[in-house]
């Protein structure tokens, strides 16, 4: 055991390569702004991080209750990573619910900073703890763990009483001190958040003594850190060597919103979200209503089906029409959709996949709407699909979902995730100059001795018909739900005409395989085995496959952006592996899809819990799966 009785002003921090570390206490305790600023915070020094933020479902739990967790996990460390982190290192638990529901997750030899004045015998009974004895003490704990009781509460609340505030707004500062313990244990800086108080506050009405609270509370906890004999090490993690450039911390949702707003720039179109709020993807609404002064618009609807058809109108006056929600929100879109795809129309919808079905667990993550994205319509619509892999990559996805959208002249659907849009990562800022520009097949008006115009002639190349604005001169055309007839667009009823649209509307985005980029293979390209998977899987898949490689078991990775059309090189490169595994969080569709499409004996790993994957379960799952077949 260390000498606790060691002074750690003078100590030396300890080195260390990546750690872990998870807030977790009531949703009124303020998890989310700390493991918020912890992160910024990080990014500043330096080091590599990826979030992961766990709200309850229950918008108002009964305080101190299992069902009113919330938690913000960060995983920092000095070399590239990929994932929010499996196992916690360092757990700060502000009541025994936020113990219960997290103190599993953390490694053997892990630390536990418990608020021990929480710990009654009320919340012990709340948290379905015996009343009697604090789960504190039992060997089960204290045995695996390093517990380290802080008597937070108290120390905050005589450190504020000078204040003159009341006792609620104090106790609102004890996210404050619980980051300060953390950020003297891995010597991070307070200045960035104080920085961050002092204006998100100051220039608030009558909220300048909120920020002089949480200031101090913030100091309280470093100077307790650096008193306490309960901690004798503190810790290090240098930054990362990562590639140049100017980089900032972003969320999926956040990346989402530039990405959209500059696609808008890239076409020269004015971009239109209509929404209806819904979890997780409501973000989405709130951040684009924030640039109003970019020229975006927002419109919230009152239903799902309205904000689709706001959408169709959006896109059918010659803007890009942008809808977003998750899964139970694009089951009601679907006939909106078909009728985009009958009237061949660019319409970009966000799905930010979520627990199901129905209601399910709406904060938390899954990947079980990618047939429905695929099919989830009446009749032979078929749609673009696209998945982003990373936070930052959502950005990317959102330009190419309109890039091609208005290419092919259907709808586009974004598979993104709750993980990926809640998580957090840092950006490198693209040179934005060198994205090329989006270019729109408009016709040109006509006079009036000029031909008929004819609304569904097709381009050669892109198979799509062009995009006349209404109020063109010339270009007058009528739009419907009913079957189109080829070229003029007029209402047909004829069987072999009804076969030929259906056909042309999906080649149309079978064409887009030409111009979108082919699958990447990494790891050991001549091995037998190809780990496959698509959207926000890849880090955890790309961290596993490290692991494995390191080891010496030889494995080629892909990964899966563009899901309908896929790359064109998809089928010979899945043909070159005998063994082909598709780790998925749902119950295997794209593993369907692969062996429907290229008759591959593709084999599955599918967690279906809420969550993404854990590194140390897809190891031992790629690991069974080979030795299953070399057995």
């Amino acid at each position: 055991m260390p000498d606790t009785s060691v002074d750690t002003q003078s100590t030396t921090p300890t080195q260390v390569e990546a750690v872990t570390v998870r807030f977790a206490g009531d949703s009124g305790d303020g998890m989310q702004l700390a493991g918020g600023q912890f992160t910024s915070t990080t990014a500043l020094v330096g080091n590599d991080f990826s979030t992961f933020p766990d709200y309850p479902a229950e918008i108002r739990a009964p305080r101190g209750t299992t069902f009113g967790v919330s938690g913000f996990q960060v995983h920092f460390a000095a070399r590239p990573i990929h994932t929010p982190g499996d196992a916690v290192d360092v757990l700060v638990a502000m009541n025994p619910a936020a113990l219960k529901t997290n103190v599993g997750d953390v490694r053997p030899g892990g630390m536990v900073i418990a608020d021990e004045d929480e710990f009654t015998k009320v919340n012990l009974k709340k948290a379905g703890y015996g009343p009697e004895d604090s789960p504190l003490d039992e060997p089960a704990i204290k045995d695996r763990c390093r517990v380290v009781r802080v008597p937070l509460s108290r120390m905050v609340r005589e450190k504020l009483s000078e204040t003159g505030q009341g006792a609620k707004e104090i106790d609102r500062c004890r996210n404050m001190f619980a980051l300060g313990m953390v950020c003297w244990l891995y010597d991070r800086p307070l200045e960035p958040t104080i920085e961050w108080l002092e204006s998100y506050f100051g220039r608030k009405k009558n909220l300048p003594a909120v920020a002089e609270m949480n200031v101090m509370a913030l100091k309280a906890g470093w100077a307790f850190g650096e008193t306490t004999e309960a901690i004798p090490e503190r810790y290090v993690v240098p930054a990362a060597d990562l590639p140049p450039g100017r980089y900032r911390k972003i969320s999926g949702n956040e990346a989402m919103v530039l990405g959209l707003a500059f696609a808008g720039e890239l076409a020269s179109k004015q971009v239109t979200y209509c929404g209806y709020p819904i979890t997780p993807a409501s973000d989405v609404l709130h951040g684009l209503a924030n640039l109003k002064r970019w020229g975006v618009q927002t419109f919230q609807a009152e239903d799902e089906i309205a904000a689709a058809c706001a959408a169709i109108g959006v896109s059918y006056a010659g803007g890009i029409g942008v809808t977003g929600t998750s899964g139970p929100g694009l089951a009601l879109k679907g006939e909106a959709l078909g009728l985009a795809v009958m009237l061949e129309l660019p319409i970009i919808v966000i799905d930010v996949q979520r627990a199901g079905p129905a209601t399910g667990m709406p904060t938390k993550t899954e990947q079980a709407d990618l047939l429905q994205a695929f099919y989830g319509r009446s009749g032979e619509a078929p749609c673009i699909v696209l998945a982003p892999s990373s936070p930052a990559d959502c950005f990317d996805m959102a330009i190419e979902a309109v890039r091609l959208s208005t290419r092919a002249m259907c709808p586009a659907i974004i598979l993104s995730d709750a993980g990926l849009a809640n998580g957090a990562e840092p950006w490198r800022i693209p040179d934005l100059k060198s994205i090329d520009a989006i270019e729109i097949n408009h016709p040109v008006a006509q006079s009036d001795d000029s031909e008929v115009f004819h609304p569904y002639e097709r381009d050669v190349e892109t198979q799509a018909r062009r995009w006349a604005i209404p109020g063109t001169p010339g270009l007058e055309h009528r739009v419907g739900g009913l079957e189109k007839e080829d070229v003029t667009g007029n209402v047909s009823y004829d069987g072999p005409n009804h076969q030929h649209m259906i056909h042309m509307r999906s080649a149309k985005i079978e064409r887009l395989a030409d111009v979108i980029p082919p699958i990447e293979v990494g790891g050991d390209t001549a091995a037998d085995t190809l780990v496959i998977g698509w959207g926000g899987t890849q880090g955890a898949i790309t961290s596993a496959v490290g692991r494995l490689r390191a080891d010496g078991v030889q494995l080629a990775s892909a990964h899966l952006r563009y899901l309908n059309p896929m790359p064109c090189n998809l089928g010979e490169v899945l043909a070159r592996y005998p063994r082909i595994i598709v780790p998925e969080i749902n119950s295997g569709q794209l593993q369907l899809l692969l062996r429907a499409q290229y008759l591959v004996n593709a084999q599955g790993i599918n967690v279906i819990q809420g969550r993404g994957f854990h590194v140390d379960e897809l190891v031992q799952g790629i690991q069974a799966i080979i030795e299953g077949a070399n057995g």
